[in-house]
This record gives C-alpha cells, structure tokens and sequence, in this order.
C-alpha cells in the first residue's frame, strides 16, 4: 500500500484504509498528498455522500479550473457511502484518485465486500503496531527525520506513545528539532540522549498518563492531561491505557497460579520497558483482577462512547481515567 500511495496508478479510483489502527490508515492516507505535491485536496464525509451520492463520482471526474491535480479523501466513513462507492465504481470515468479512511469495519461490511470485488480498489487494513514491528515502525520513521537508533531506543518511543503511529511520529520530530537533525544530515539519538532529552518533558506523553492513571497518582494525571496534546485522539489513548489493564491481567493470572511478583516480572522479558518495570511490578501488586475486569469493562465502553459521537472526547476522558486512579488509591 505504502508503494501504492507513493507512486499512485491512474487505474485505481479508490484507496480503502481500515482497521483498528486509525492513526496507522491517517498516516498512509497522507502519502498520498506528499505523491501529489500541489495538488487541490477535496474533503468530504461518509454522512455527506450518504446524502449526495452522486457527488463522488462527479469530483473524482472533474477537472480544477486551473488544470492542476486533485484527490478526494473521504473521512469518516463506512457503509453510509456504499452507495456513493458503488456510483463510482460504475461512472465511465474518475480521473481524480479517492482515499477512504475508515475505522474497524466488519469483515462483512458493504463497503469491504465492495472492495474485494473490484480490481481497481486497493484496500488496506491497520492493526496497531506491537513488539518488534512497533519498534521497526519507530526505526523507519526516525531515519526518514534524520536520525539512527537502536532497537533500545526503538522500543522506548514505542512503549512512550503505546504504539500510536501519531504520537510516535510528534515525538520522532521533536527528537530531530532538539538534535537539528535531517533526511541530508544524519544524526545518532541513543539511549543517554534519549533519557537526557526526554528528562526535559517526563510526564507529556501519554505513557506517562498511563503509569498515573494505574498509580493512583491524581495529581499527575491532572497534570499529564493538562499537557496532552490538543490534536491527541481519545481512542488511540483509551487503548494504551486497556493494553496496560491487558498486561496486568495476564501478569495477575500467573500470581495467582502461585508465581511471585518476582518471578512474574523476570518472566515477561522484553513485553515490559526496562525503566518501567518497578513501576510495572508496584502496579502489579496494587490491583486486584476484579478491579482489572471493571477497569477493563470502563475503558471499552468510553471507546464506544468515543466512536459514537465522533468527538475527542477530552471531557470524557479525563473523567475515565480519575475514576480508574481513584480506584488504585483504594488499593493502596
């Protein structure tokens, strides 16, 4: 997909990107802006088209007055636009590509079933990167900014942004400005300077919102949420923080098999970054697995909560995490 966008064929009129993984379909959906330098970006919505149907299909054949390129990204989107889909698919003609960048379809979605039943929609679906094809992600974007690291350093800006290609790139950037790096002017970010560097800003990423939300530590989770970024989804939030309730979970299921906390963190390896496991294991001794499944059960429904007003949801969030802090202080 990535070589796809880079180089776009005249033969494909629609670019379909999917998954749970939005920031991942966002960050593929803007190379194809940078393949089109200069071109005139058409924005519509799945709700727009679900009106309009016909709109689609007319501006991805219609010509600029000037006789300069276009694209039409549609976002949001899912099965509201089939019918506008299905207009394009059948129209003579659509010289002008369309990117779709939808959430979590269904395997079984009009708009996926359409998809695969035409050659000339390339479909992508983004899962949120984890492991060691989170830490190759964090490894490509670094050099694309300019800089070279290691797999150690790849795996704490990993673990920093809970795997959110968004916040990973926002942090990549902030890394090169500090260190005047450049795709011509190559620069080595290793762990001393990473440390040193990300000393400056401990507490504005949103792994460190997590470790104060499962600390039970308000006053630092007030003030993590304070310094998240205004342009910060909610979703790719609330699942760095479910990931985190996951991990202790599993962690606690082994306990409870009669392992020690010891033996439960030196087993986990690699899942846990090195500076975090102390913070890790005092978590893993404060919650309790039924306190986990409610934890659990919160964050999955303001996910849906999120999806289904279309909004941020600062508001929401914030009023998630305080419950779920409040909960670890009773652990206390």
């Amino acid at each position: 997909m990535e070589r796809a966008l880079d180089k776009p064929d005249p033969a494909v009129r629609m670019f379909l990107l999917y998954g749970p993984d939005e920031s991942g379909s966002r960050d593929l959906a803007a190379r194809l802006g940078r393949a089109m330098p200069g071109a005139e970006r058409i924005d519509l919505s799945g709700a727009g088209l679900k009106a309009d149907p016909a709109r689609l299909s007319d501006e991805a054949a219609a010509m600029s007055l000037f006789g300069d390129r276009r694209y039409i990204r549609v976002e949001p989107a899912g099965d509201d636009m089939i019918e506008a889909a299905e207009t394009l698919m059948q129209a003579p003609a659509a010289g002008n590509p369309v990117i779709v960048v939808a959430g979590a379809l269904r395997k079984d979605a009009k708009l996926v079933k359409l998809a695969t039943a035409h050659p000339d929609i390339l479909t992508c679906i983004s899962y949120p990167p984890e492991g060691v094809e989170a830490d190759r992600i964090a490894i490509t974007m670094a050099a694309a900014e300019g800089l070279r690291i290691d797999p150690e350093v790849a795996q704490a800006l990993a673990s920093a942004c809970g795997g959110n290609r968004a916040l990973l790139s926002r942090e990549i950037e902030k890394f090169a400005l500090y260190l005047d790096a450049a795709p011509d002017r190559l620069v080595v970010l290793d762990m001393t300077a990473f440390e040193a560097l990300s000393a400056d800003a401990e507490g504005s990423d949103v792994n460190a919102l997590v470790n104060a939300t499962f600390d039970g530590d308000l006053a630092t989770l007030d003030a993590a949420l304070g310094r998240l970024d205004g342009a910060t989804e909610a979703v790719p939030v609330l699942r760095s923080l479910l990931r985190r309730t996951l991990l202790l979970s599993g962690l606690r299921a082994d306990v409870a098999r009669g392992a020690s906390v010891d033996q439960v963190m030196a087993g986990a390896g690699k899942a846990i970054f090195y500076k975090e496991r102390g913070i890790v294991a005092g978590q893993l001794a404060r919650w309790a697995p039924t306190a986990l499944a409610r934890a659990a059960e919160r964050l999955a429904q303001a996910e849906r909560d999120v999806k289904s007003t279309r909004t941020t949801g600062a508001a929401g969030l914030g009023e998630v995490l305080f419950a779920i802090g409040r909960q670890a202080r009773r652990r206390a």
